[in-house]
Parts: structure tokens; sequence; C-alpha cells
């Protein structure tokens, strides 16, 4: 589990919102809650711990983005984002504004 965790803390990284777009058209991509470490639910979609990524859902804290996220993201394409690929998915979490 730790090679797991350690082969996809190389896939970490930031994003915008542009780059994700392609992604977001394929309904790929998977907004993380902030209160959820990004690379706690890589590992567990990746190794297929149903249950974790199951009760993760059901709290609403693993989503699909919304029409007023997209709305929002798509008139702020510079919008920066923690990401995660986790094929064929990518993990989003927003980032601050700072």
């Amino acid at each position: 589990m730790s090679d797991l965790r350690a082969e996809l803390t190389k896939n970490l990284d930031e994003a915008e919102w542009e780059w994700l777009i392609p992604h977001a058209q394929k309904d790929m991509v998977i907004v993380v809650a902030d209160n959820l470490d990004l690379l706690d639910v890589g590992v567990a979609i990746a190794s297929d711990n149903i249950l974790s990524v199951q009760h993760w859902m059901e709290e609403q804290l693993l989503t699909k983005p919304s029409v007023v996220q997209l709305g929002e993201w798509n008139s702020h394409r510079t919008k920066r984002f923690n990401a995660l690929i986790v094929e064929p998915y990518v993990l989003i979490q927003e980032k601050a504004n700072v």
C-alpha cells in the first residue's frame, strides 16, 4: 500500500481549470471535499476500497462537479486546484483564494 501511495504522490500536482476542462467534458473529474486528504482518496480508489469510497459518496464528500461549479470555473479558467490523477479519473480540490 505504501508503494501505491508513493506512486500516487508523484501524480499529485496543481492544475488550472483550463487544463481540466477536457477531463470534465469526459465526465472524469471528481470533486473531493476539503476535509478529505486527496492522497487518501486516491489510494482508496486505486486499491478498490469500495466501503470507503461508497461512504464518501453517500456523505457527498466525493461528487461530480455541479452545474454551478462548472459555470463558476468556466468563467475563471485560471482557477487553481490540487489535482491527482487516478486513471481514468482526475480528483480535484479547490485551492483557497489568496
